[in-house]
């Protein structure tokens, strides 16, 4: 977050906060469940909260809403803690819903014994119909009205695991004609007899998220409690909870949650995505989850780059998935070391050369001045773009054909002299001759020449496997389409292409970027070995989907 930028709506009330002395310092938290994956949704919420709590010299808290047993677990968790700290952000403390069971469950006692509390029998179907609708008041039970002591007693036995998964539940008692139907005697506690990867078989009763969230905010003593929209209704639960168990005053704000063309941001969903097969797993590149950004090459500058250009406001927008290509693109520009790979070769044969082979120099990244260059061998029979040749070229072809010159990148000026072609007809081969005194950075040759080709000499080739990636959904807007989402999918999401590259990618980082010299962006898999490497295309050169749509 930059001083010289205007303040967004949160940054305004933190400033006030502080400058009033309300808070010595600022407390926030990033609350995901670990049911899932990250997406590139919750990175929104984790630049904010971490960005906030580093601007204002605060901290932010990691903690795991884990109060839904039959859903989280542990890999999950890991996922979570390993995206937040590649995205480069740190937590003060790492904390558990789970943590504060019991301190929560008395909570609970505490809201009986006021008689704020009571256990229904209720079936879900007869809670919902009893709770009225927005326009009609809710109708009470028999329930509702038991004593005090009854309602201990039954709490007692719920943690005591006496009762049926869904036999009993505990319900606030506040209000069934309130305008806010979250206020209508809302559920605080369920029987859910699972087993928790944290605690194992100890609680057969399980807090809901409206129950846990503002009194787990409360009791870390968090100062602003950042939620999306959709919670708005519930900010009056989480106020109600905290004034009537008379706790630390923590306090919600809502901002509009991230809304991205062609990606769906529902884990019900992608996780859907997964087990259906119609992706390999939650880290495949395709996907919208941090995971599979980071196998696909993108890099976490570009993702807190993006959060930051969006911005943080109170009302929902969708935002172009292009703006997140930009960033991508504009920092793997900086970075990126520059590599040539043939996808589509054919034999490019100097018969004028009579050296065998030489190492040549290439610069890394023109980008930077500090990146150096590596050795590139360079031999008699080279592997060109077939797309680079021509038999009868057309007005302004500034490739190879014919009677015409290129520069060879990093190398030296070949002309044309003839072609060879198989018994199909296809171009095999391609017959230059070179100018021995146009060799890159010592070139006396006093030619110009407008083409300059990529190539890898076929002797020294490395064969290599190129995935790439398109967007996984063929609409804009996936959610309001109508049907069902997968009908939707883009069945040209991945292909799979052999190509030869130059040697430098067998000793190049694992970690390292690349831009394939006008490919795209690439990098490593993990699936990816010596002898058998693949890269996954990160972006491509320019935004060529918007190009497509124009068509």
């Amino acid at each position: 977050m930059s001083e010289e930028k205007s303040l967004n709506f949160i940054e305004e009330i933190i400033s006030q906060d502080l400058a009033s002395g309300k808070y010595a310092q600022i407390l926030t938290r990033f609350p995901p469940e670990p049911n899932g994956y990250l997406h590139i949704g919750h990175a929104k919420s984790i630049c904010l909260n971490f960005g906030l709590s580093n601007h204002f010299g605060g901290g932010t808290n990691l903690r795991f809403d884990d109060t839904n047993p039959t859903t989280e677990e542990t890999e999950y968790v890991e996922s979570i803690k390993a995206d937040l700290k590649w995205l480069g952000f740190n937590w003060v403390k790492e904390c558990y819903a789970s943590d504060y069971f019991d301190t929560l469950y008395g909570f609970a006692v505490q809201l009986i014994e006021k008689g704020l509390a009571y256990v229904d029998d209720s079936s879900p179907e007869e809670i919902a119909l009893q709770k009225g609708t927005p326009t009609a008041a809710g109708t009470g039970n028999a329930y509702r009205n038991r004593s005090i002591a009854e309602n201990l007693e039954l709490f007692t036995n719920m943690k005591a695991g006496k009762y049926a998964d869904g036999a009993k539940v505990l319900r606030a008692k506040i209000d069934l004609a309130n305008p806010n139907m979250l206020l209508r005697d809302p559920i605080l506690y369920r029987i859910k007899k699972a087993h928790h990867h944290r605690t194992g078989d100890t609680w057969c009763i399980y807090p809901m998220y409206d129950f846990a969230h503002g009194q787990s905010d409360a009791i870390e003593q968090i100062t602003h409690s950042i939620c999306t929209l959709e919670f708005i209704p519930h900010r009056a639960l989480y106020d109600w909870g905290i004034e009537n168990l008379g706790i630390y005053p923590s306090k919600q704000y809502e901002f509009s949650r991230l809304n991205i063309t062609y990606t769906i941001l529902s884990k019900r969903k992608l996780l859907q995505l997964v087990q259906e097969g119609h992706v390999a797993s939650w880290d495949d590149p395709r996907m919208p989850t941090i995971s599979g950004m980071r196998r696909r090459g993108y890099t976490p500058e570009s993702i807190r780059d993006f959060c930051d250009r969006i911005g943080i406001a109170k009302r929902e927008n969708i935002i172009d998935f292009s703006l997140l290509e930009f960033c991508v693109r504009e920092h793997l520009n900086k970075i990126a070391q520059r590599r040539m790979v043939v996808t589509d070769p054919i034999k490019l044969v100097i018969t004028n050369y009579e050296q065998g082979e030489e190492i040549l120099q290439s610069e890394n990244n023109p980008e930077d001045v500090d990146g150096g260059a590596r050795a590139v061998p360079f031999s008699k029979e080279l592997w060109i773009e077939r797309g680079d040749f021509m038999e009868e070229p057309t007005k302004k072809y500034f490739r190879l054909a014919p009677g015409l010159m290129v520069r060879l990148k990093s190398a030296y000026i070949v002309k044309c002299e003839s072609f060879e072609k198989d018994a199909a007809g296809v171009v095999q081969k391609v017959f230059v001759t070179y100018v021995p005194e146009s060799k890159s950075g010592s070139d006396t040759s006093g030619i110009h020449v407008k083409g300059t080709l990529h190539w890898v000499s076929a002797q020294h080739a490395v064969p290599v496997v190129l995935n790439e990636y398109d967007r996984l959904f063929k609409v804009e807007d996936v959610d309001g389409a109508e049907g069902d989402f997968k009908d939707y999918l883009n069945e040209q999401s991945l292909t799979k292409t052999n190509a030869w590259a130059e040697p430098a990618l067998v000793t190049d980082p694992l970690d390292a970027r690349f831009q394939f010299i006008r490919k795209g962006y690439f990098y490593q898999d993990t699936t990816s070995a010596k002898g058998a490497l693949v890269f996954n295309r990160t972006v491509t050169l320019k935004d060529a989907w918007a190009k497509e749509q124009k068509k």
